[in-house]
Order: structure tokens, then sequence, then C-alpha cells
């Protein structure tokens, strides 16, 4: 145990933590002895020192306060000692004024002018160094923090050496207060987990103002240069984070990140859009940068260069730095870091401060009782704690309107201020640094700059994009896409809603391609028309964030670009041949084209789809039978017909008063009437089929009724039935009886009607557009089909509409969303698209290979889509009058045989009720009848009985009334029903 702690330090010392920087030659080592650790001597003098004893703590002022010690480590100058202790003297002196007599740990500990340990490093101390000063002059007296302030800033050994002190500071768990110059060099996983207070501006500070500068002069764009210096990588994601914390106000772009290795890395940025650089490197690196950017002409009036504090410095120029560099810069001198000690004694004061007032930390000390040599504890245990006193102090600033010296959770200098230079022309006619301005992180309008020379001396900073360069863009007209209308006939030109001019060919091209009267003749004789659409207006917004003319030509052949014998037509062929730089239009991106061209992101999705005609005014020969399913119609007519024309008839059968006499009562014999016997009832199975159909559908003719009550009974019961069947029956009728829209309703490309053609007799006739991207997908992917429809092609998407609407054609295949928009627009609303999209792909803008165009509009593309540019175009451009493809498609369903099976439950219950009413007949006419006769001859029962079967026996035509007037309630009440059910249905 008592060697552990020097052995962890070895251990440290040897996994690299001084890195690559570590000085050729043997180093001092460090042996153990008596269980501790022997630390060698500084190679900061050529003649070695003799260790000197640990000095004795000075004399309490009062016994009952302990010794509070703070380390201070600044450069290693001849006739700095003297310099640096004024500058102590003078902080606590200030102290005394500002707070002294308020200070609580006053009380506790003793803090004085011989507390405040003193050393000095060099420029790039050795570990050994190192470790003599922490442990020989800071451990020994147990400080409690260390103030470490260095002004130097070779980003080389000198931050190597930096970021070694304060992970040892770190893993001892003493807190430090730190102002280094090249704190931007200092890898921030290392200094964000050690114990660290950064007085100093940091990375985060410069990335900040150097895009504020950006800000100021609209440069949205821009590249990122660095090399391989300490700390590159932490300056990418600086600016990156930095850009999103701006984004609600300012967009930036990054359009390249070069790290230059060697000479050919800046190549990529003579390829890029950027006219704007970011620099971060050390003063040699950056000249060499520039030499090979002047080589590459990346410099002049038109570049601008921002760079960050390691390529400043001290102010002193390089030869190759070009005139119009802007930086930003904060002050490194000498008495720059003397100021600081102020700063970091003040800083160190409150921290104590805050933490004796904490009663939580009555019993603590600031005494941290390590040692390397073994003793006592390998790390500070409150120092964690003490640590995060000092982070949440607030020291009044010496500077008016500057606001408190106050840190964020990270220990970074919340207010930091920073200077703007400029690389002009002095005095002498030398480029030298001159400060134009400040930056302040605390102000809103923090930028405040003055007169700039620019590059290449100009008065006038640069636009921060390319030049206005000139594009030649080929199209082929697709509505809505790219639509062609004649120009102004008197001046030429084109009107503000009738797009832009564009040549689209000689007279003799172009009537065959537009199919209209060729316009006037510009421009030696070529042919010029109005381009306009949804493609005109998306490189409208692209010309004017880019900043590029264009001339916009018609492809000569008219065709979109396929394989024809082994070489590529049409738009296709003049990218491959290098004739234009961009094709703007409806282009479908496939694979084939893919193969030979750069397609920029879709702006647009597409697939091939069906267009049909309606087919109006026709009514289906069999409208009268849909109202009710095939199920229905046989339960009707096979189930419920005969099953209640049997029951009736065998009801009559048996009942005692019906056709079979012998039960009866023998009746008197009445004269003639008419010449017929009424006494001759005329009932069979064929008169009671008569009755069903008779009943069921209200026909006024002559029925033959039963005499049987039970038979007369389920007679009433089937005519409710026919009321309810027949008014439900009509209520439906009406919806059926209509003129309907009948259309091809293919499932899509792969039905079998279309990818089969002869399998359908007569066969389908369909075509498409011949050397388009659906043409040349049905040939590789549907063989047969692309035969059969060669004849019915058609040469254009308006022709083939019109083949489609006079029924030359029975559908027509295309791009989707050409046919969706010719839909819209149609004014009968007589087309529709159906079935389901195939080979879904998308539209975008084309290229030649390896072309420089490509990466700034993609970028732009994506911004279109972003900011919903591209939506906004879509539905001004898309929308049309007839949307048949949004409409709900709402048809009337036969009514199936659940929703009617209420009718046949009545029927059912009717029959069984029936047969009860039988049986109760014949108990009557067994048993109660006759007794009747015997109790009451004269009395009520027998003259009802008899006037009743007089009326029925003498007057048959009253029978015959009774029978019309019975028919004549059921057809009243069966017009009610189907008013009253027609309303509900309508309704």
């Amino acid at each position: 145990m008592l060697c552990s702690h020097s052995l962890l330090l070895l251990l440290l010392l040897a996994a690299g933590l001084w890195g690559p920087w570590a000085p050729r030659g043997p180093w001092v080592g460090a042996q153990r002895r008596e269980g501790g650790l022997r630390v060698g001597q500084s190679d900061r003098n050529t003649t070695p020192r003799p260790p000197s004893p640990p000095r004795p703590p000075p004399a309490p002022v009062a016994p009952t306060r302990e010794q509070l010690y703070v380390g201070l480590l600044v450069p290693h100058t001849a006739f700095g000692q003297r310099e640096y202790s004024k500058a102590i003297k003078s902080a606590l002196s200030v102290l005394q004024r500002s707070r002294g007599p308020k200070f609580e740990f006053v009380n506790k500990y003793q803090f004085s002018f011989d507390n405040i340990k003193q050393d000095m490093l060099g420029m790039t101390p050795s570990p050994t160094a190192i470790l003599n000063t922490l442990c020989k002059e800071f451990l020994s007296v147990n400080v409690s923090a260390i103030l470490y302030l260095m002004n130097h800033e070779k980003y080389g050994r000198s931050t190597a050496s930096a970021q070694y002190f304060l992970q040892l500071a770190g893993y001892l768990g003493i807190p430090v207060i730190a102002w280094n110059a090249d704190n931007s060099g200092l890898e921030r996983r290392a200094s964000q987990s050690s114990l660290q207070l950064q007085l100093a501006p940091s990375l985060d500070h410069q990335t900040a103002a150097m895009l504020s500068i950006l800000e100021r002069y609209k440069w949205h764009q821009f590249s990122i240069v660095t090399s391989q210096i300490a700390g590159h990588d932490d300056f990418v994601q600086a600016v990156r984070e930095r850009i999103i914390l701006m984004q609600d106000r300012f967009k930036f772009t990054i359009l390249n990140t070069v790290v230059r290795t060697r000479a050919a890395d800046l190549k990529e940025l003579q390829n890029s859009e950027s006219r704007v650089m970011l620099l971060y490197s050390t003063r040699d690196e950056a000249q060499i940068i520039l030499k090979e950017a002047r080589e590459l002409k990346l410099t002049g009036e038109n570049y601008v260069w921002v760079v960050t504090q390691s390529v400043i410095e001290n102010r002193q120029t390089m030869s190759h730095f070009p005139v119009g560099m802007l930086g930003v810069h904060f002050d490194t001198s000498m008495s720059s870091l003397v100021s600081e000690i102020t700063t970091a004694i003040k800083v160190y004061a409150y921290g104590v401060e805050d933490f004796v007032n904490d009663g939580r930390n009555k019993n603590l000390t600031l005494n941290t009782q390590l040692s390397c040599e073994g003793i006592g504890e390998s790390k500070w245990r409150v120092g964690d704690r003490f640590f995060k006193y000092l982070r949440n102090v607030s020291v009044e600033s010496d500077q008016h309107g500057k606001p408190n010296v106050e840190f964020t959770a990270d220990g970074v200098l919340k207010a930091a201020e920073l200077k703007i230079m400029n690389l002009r022309p002095g005095v002498s006619k030398q480029l030298v640094w001159e400060e134009i301005g400040v930056w302040k992180s605390w102000d809103k309008d923090g930028l405040d700059i003055k007169d700039i020379v620019w590059p290449g001396n100009s008065h006038t900073p640069p636009q921060g994009v390319p030049e206005k360069f000139h594009l030649k863009i080929t199209f082929l007209e697709e509505q809505p896409y790219i639509t062609l209308t004649p120009p102004d006939p008197i001046t030429g030109k084109c009107s503000m809603n009738r797009g832009v001019l564009c040549r689209v060919g000689t007279d003799p091209e172009l009537a065959p391609a537009t199919g209209s009267e060729p316009p006037k003749t510009y421009h030696n004789g070529s042919m010029y028309q109005c381009c306009s659409g949804f493609c005109i207006d998306l490189l409208e917004k692209f010309a004017d964030d880019l900043g590029f003319t264009y001339e916009l030509v018609r492809v000569e052949d008219g065709k979109w670009g396929t394989l024809e014998h082994g070489k590529w037509n049409g738009l296709i062929a003049e990218l491959v041949n290098r004739k234009t730089d961009m094709v703007l239009t409806s282009l479908i991106i496939n694979a084939e084209r893919e193969s030979v061209v750069d397609f920029s992101v879709p702006f647009m999705e597409s697939g091939i789809a069906i267009v049909v005609a309606k087919r109006t005014g026709i009514i289906s020969p069999t409208a009268f039978l849909e109202p009710f399913d095939t199920a229905s119609w046989m339960l009707v007519g096979v189930v419920a017909i005969q099953a209640s024309a049997f029951t009736i008839f065998l009801f009559e059968w048996l009942s005692p008063s019906g056709f079979n006499m012998k039960v009866s009562q023998p009746q008197p014999i009445t004269p003639p009437v008419n010449g017929k016997n009424p006494n001759n009832h005329r009932f069979s199975l064929f008169r009671t089929y008569w009755l069903v159909w008779a009943v069921l559908f209200q026909a006024a003719v002559h029925v033959d009724c039963p005499r049987g009550f039970t038979a007369r009974f389920m007679t009433n019961v089937w005519a409710m039935f026919a009321v309810v069947f027949l008014a439900i029956y009509t209520a439906n009728l009406a919806a059926f009886m209509i003129t309907r829209e009948e259309y091809h309703d293919f499932v899509g490309i792969d039905d079998h009607r279309l990818a089969k053609p002869f399998s359908h007799r007569p066969s389908y006739k369909f075509g498409t557009i011949p050397w388009s991207h659906t043409d040349s997908t049905l040939k590789r992917y549907f063989p047969d089909m692309h035969a059969y429809m060669r004849s019915f092609n058609k040469t254009s998407v308006e022709s083939g509409i019109e083949a489609v609407l006079s029924a030359e054609l029975d559908a027509f295949i295309y791009d989707g969303t050409v046919l969706e928009y010719l839909v819209s627009q149609n004014e009968d609303c007589r087309l529709l698209t159906t079935g389901k999209w195939y080979a879904m792909t998308g539209y975008g803008l084309a290229f030649s290979r390896n072309s420089k165009y490509l990466d700034m509009f993609n970028r732009r593309m994506l911004d279109f889509r972003e900011n919903g540019d591209l939506e906004r175009l879509r539905r001004y451009w898309m929308t049309g009058t007839c949307k048949p493809g949004k409409q709900e498609h709402k048809s009337s369903d036969p009514l199936a045989l659940e929703q009617f099976l209420s009718a046949f439950l009545l029927l059912m219950s009717g029959i069984l009720l029936a047969a009860l009413l039988l049986f109760l007949e014949h108990l009557y006419f067994k048993y109660v009848r006759h007794h009747f006769a015997k109790t009451d001859k004269p009395g009520c029962c027998a003259l009802i009985s008899l006037v009743s079967r007089r009326l029925f026996d003498i007057f048959p035509s009253s029978v015959r009334r009774w029978n019309m007037n019975r028919f004549l309630f059921y057809r009243y009440t069966y017009t009610a029903v189907i008013i009253l059910l027609s309303r509900s249905v309508y309704s």
C-alpha cells in the first residue's frame, strides 16, 4: 500500500499521457525507496539542482487558524518573478479593499502572500519537470487548488504538457483555475473530465465569433479546413453544434470538411461552390495550406478565409497569407497574463468563502494531505466538492459593462470577449493584423466591426457564393411539369403567367412535336415558345438560390431516353454525350438511367398507372332482381311460396268446416243463385297456388277463399308477409333502377386481362408512349403484353387520353402523376385511374456523370422539401376541379338473407299459430259445438251462428265484396308502408 500511489503515477507516465511529444533522451527515472517514490530532477537547468528540503509553512497569525495554500504555475522568464509577485500582492490588496472584512474564511484559515506557492515552467517542460513541480512544490505544502496561467501557443509540445499537467491534477482531485492560450488544443473529453475552470476564451467562443461574422455578411455556406492540429476534431464539432443553436435565426450549410494531410486534399475545394473557408491550424501549417490554396486559385477577391487564434498567434504574418483574411483573437501577451492572476485569485478566494460558509462542510478541511512519497491519500476526497463551489462563483469584473466572471457546467467561461482581426497593408505596405472590431458573447448584437479591407484589396465584401454561372438545360414537355404556349406575337416575350422563353427547335421539328401552330420565328430562325409548369417554377427557385442563368432547349428527337439498338436516345443521350448540363422535366429515375447519368434526390414520387373512361347511361337488365341477393330470392320462391300454399291447402283439408265435409254438419238446401249451387264449395291445391300468387302480387283477380277458420288465418298471415316483402322490395328497388357509371376496373398492370391480353375475348385495347420509361418497363417485365400493345401506342399523353375518351382505347398506361393531373383537369369527369401503381419510383434532375452541380442542387432540393416549397408547388400544379379518384365509391348492395330474415320469421310463426288454431278448431267441433247445440237451441249463440251462415250461403256476392274490400285495405296499407320505408331509406 505504501508504494501503490507511486506505482500508479509511473503507470500514468508510461501509458502515453505525454504522447508523441515526449523528449528524445533518457528520462531521469523514479525509484522505489523506503516504500515511497523518489522523483528525478528537472531538466530545465543545465546544472543539476540539489533537492531542497520542503519549506516549512509560515508561522500562523493566530494559533486557531490553519494554513491555506494555493499553487501558482506561470511561464518561465528571466525577469518575470518580480512581475508575478507584484500581481499577487495587487490581487490580495484588491481582495482586502473589495470584500476583505466580509470574508469569513479568514477566521478559519491563514491566507497571505506566503500562502501562494509560485513555480515557473518552460515552454516545453519534460514530464520529470512537471512531476517535480507537482510533487515538491505543491503537494508538499498541501495546496487546495492550482492557478495554471500559460501564454504559450505552440500547439504541439506545449499543448501536450498542459494536457499532461491538467490530467495529473485531475487524477489527484485538485481543482485547477487555468488561463492558457492554447486551451483550444486540449482534448475536450480530457479537459471536461478534469477539475478545471478555464478563464481564457474557449474553442466554442471562437467558433461562435467566426459564425457571427458569416451571419453579418449573409454567407450561408462555407467549408472547414483544418490540419492535424490538436483539437481539430473538436473544432469541427464545435462548429456543427453552434450551427444547430443558430438555425432558428440563420441557416448555415457546411459544403466541405477538409483535414489537410497532403497537398491533394485541397483539390476537393476546387470543385466546391464554397467561397468562405474557416481555417483552424497552427501558423506554420496555415502558411503551407494557404500557399497550396493560392496555387489552386482558392484565394483572391472571391474567397474569404476566416482563421482562429492559433493562426494569428502573436500577430506575426507569413508571406503566403492573402490580404483580406479575417480572424478571431484574444491578447496572450505577458501583460494580459499578469492581469489574469488577479482574476484567478479572486475566483479561488470566492470559492473558499462559499465552501466555508456552507454548514455542511463544517468538519471538512481544505488541506489535501497528498504526497508523492506514498504517504496519505492517493486522491483528495474533498476536491470534487470544493470544485463545485469554485465553479459556481460570481466575481465582479474589473471592466465597466462586462458581466461577472461565471462558468458553465463544463467549467468554461460564460462571458468572453474576442477581437476581430483583419489582415491588411500597414504603413510600410507590409501586411499586418489589425483589430477592426470586437465580439462579445453576452451582447445580443455582439459583433461590432469597422471598415474592412476585403480580399483583393476590395472595399466591398464578396458574395460568399460563386459568381453567376450559366447552364444549358434540356427538357421535354409534359403537363403539368412543363407546358408549351406561344409567346406574345408582337414582343416575342412571355408574360408573367406564361413562364420563361425556351427554344423548342426549328420549324419542321415543332409542329409534330407539339401539335400546335408554329409560333413566330426569332433569333436567326430558331423557334421559341413559353415554358411554364411545376418544373419551371422549381427551376426559378434554384436559379434564385444558387445564382445562375440558364438556357432551356427542347431535346431534338423528342424522346425520353431509352436504349435503342444499344445506344441511348432522347434526354439521356444528351447527358451521355455531354451536350447539356442538366435535364429538367418529369424524368423517371430507374436503374438503367442511373448507370450512365447522375440523378438528384427525387422531387416527386410516381409510378405506372392506368387511366380508363367511365361509360354513363347504362341500366342493368337484371336491375329488378338486384334488391335481394340470390339466397333471398330462392328462399321466397322455393320455400316461402311452397310452404304457404301447402299449409293453406292442408289446413283447409283438415279443417272440420273446410274441404273435408265429413266432419261438418249437413247444410240446409238453398236455392241456386245465378244458376250455381253455393253449397258446392270449390277448393283445390291449384286454387291455393292461385290464391298465394294473387295475394303476393296484390292482383285484383277472382280467387276462391278457404272456408276453414284456420286456413283463412293462414291466408292472412301470408298476406301480411306479402305486404312486408313488397314494401322492402319496392323501397330498395329505387336505388338500383338508376343509370350507372361503368368502367374497366383493372387491379393494376399485372391484371390478367392486360398481362395476358388474348385470354379475354374480345381483347382489350390499350397502349402507352413508345421509348418512355413505361414502355421500357413493360418490355422488360411483360414482353407479351408489350408486343400486343405496340399497335395501340400513341405519340403523346394527350392523344392517348383522347383515344380513351372516344373509346378507341379501353385503357392508357403511363406515369401516375401525369395521368392523375389529366384526370383532374377533365371537364366532364369522365376519366379515372384504376388499380395499384406499378414500379414506384420518382422524378429527379439528371446530370452528366460526376457533375460538379449535383451536390448543390441536392442540398437545395432537401431544403425545399424540408421547408415545404415542394409541397406548395405540388398543391398548386396538381390540383384540379375534378377528383373522381378522391370520391368514395358509393353503391347499393342487395339485401342479404340476414336483413330479410324477420319476414320469414313472421311467416313461420303464422304457420305454427295456424296449426295450433287447427287443433283448437277440431276440439271445438268435437267437444264444444254439439254442447252449444243442445243447451242453447233458441239462444243467442244459435241465432248468431244461423245468421252468419245464412249471410255467407245466401249472399255470395257479399262475400266477394268483402274480399274486394279486404284487398283494397291491404293495398292502401301496403302503399303507406312503402312511403314510410322510402323516406327512411333516402333520408
